[in-house]
């Protein structure tokens, strides 16, 4: 089985760093992708980034200092910040289970086009659907094509946690037969009725790909017994392909800064 999640806008430079980490699978593309965005205006990140002038300037000078030297790496699975990973709570999993998500648990990225957890990264920002100037990088989904996918086991079930601007980089290569994609409803304190909301769901796709890593779950018969956070599975509201979960009261409220 393989879990997609994908990175976040905000990262941190792991404090775990090692000559040694593994370099990210397709390092080769990142690079000339990191060479690129080297050459590229404040102006130009402003308008392809849709981003304000002053966070133009800040990803500028994290651009510029983008490096894959390997003693300034840290380790991938402690990098991101986000509402997912304030769901998966990387930092308290152990490290058997730090060592089964390397094997399981894939990161969908605009510039490393996909970072198994126990890769050395350096901070970036880039996400997929940007659309950059020159015509080789203008679409991230073509500059990545066919070889995130090549990445991932031939078979098995695909569990996808990751949001659609992503998985739209690799889903389209893989049999979307082998493919499941959880969703997550609050019920509404009014209405009694079930309702998507935005937060509640980043960090419900974190809270269960921890849980699939943690109970070692690898069979589609098995994913209906998640019951993180509050949630229960729905099987009026499921299918096979998209199984549902709902909670009466959100159990996550303080795992992100956006709820406390």
């Amino acid at each position: 089985m393989i879990i997609l999640i994908h990175s976040s806008k905000t990262m941190k430079l792991a404090t775990t760093k090692s000559s040694s980490l593994r370099s990210p699978q397709l390092l080769s593309k990142a690079r000339s992708l990191d060479s690129y965005l080297k050459t590229l205006s404040l102006k130009q990140l402003e308008k392809s980034m849709h981003i304000s002038s002053p966070l133009a300037a800040k990803t500028a000078a994290l651009i510029a200092g983008w490096t894959d030297e390997p003693i300034k790496q840290g380790v991938a699975i402690d990098s991101f910040v986000g509402d997912i990973y304030s769901g998966l709570r990387a930092g308290s999993l152990s490290e058997d289970d730090r060592q089964y998500a390397d094997k399981t648990l894939r990161i969908l990225s605009g510039l490393y086009g996909v970072i198994r957890p126990l890769d050395g990264i350096y901070p970036y920002r880039l996400e997929m659907g940007y659309l950059l100037p020159k015509a080789k990088y203008a679409n991230l989904y073509k500059y990545w094509g066919r070889s995130i996918a090549k990445t991932l086991p031939a078979d098995g079930l695909v569990v996808n946690a990751s949001a659609e601007e992503y998985t739209k980089a690799v889903l389209p290569y893989i049999d979307s037969k082998r493919v499941v994609t959880p969703k997550f409803l609050t019920k509404d304190p009014i209405t009694n009725e079930p309702k998507f909301v935005t937060v509640h769901s980043k960090i419900s796709r974190g809270a269960y790909a921890r849980w699939l890593i943690k109970n070692r779950v690898n069979k589609l018969q098995d994913l209906n017994g998640f019951d993180d956070l509050n949630y229960q599975y729905s099987k009026a509201l499921s299918t096979d392909s998209s199984p549902v979960y709902v909670c009466d009261s959100f159990g996550g409220l303080g795992l992100s800064i956006r709820l406390n």
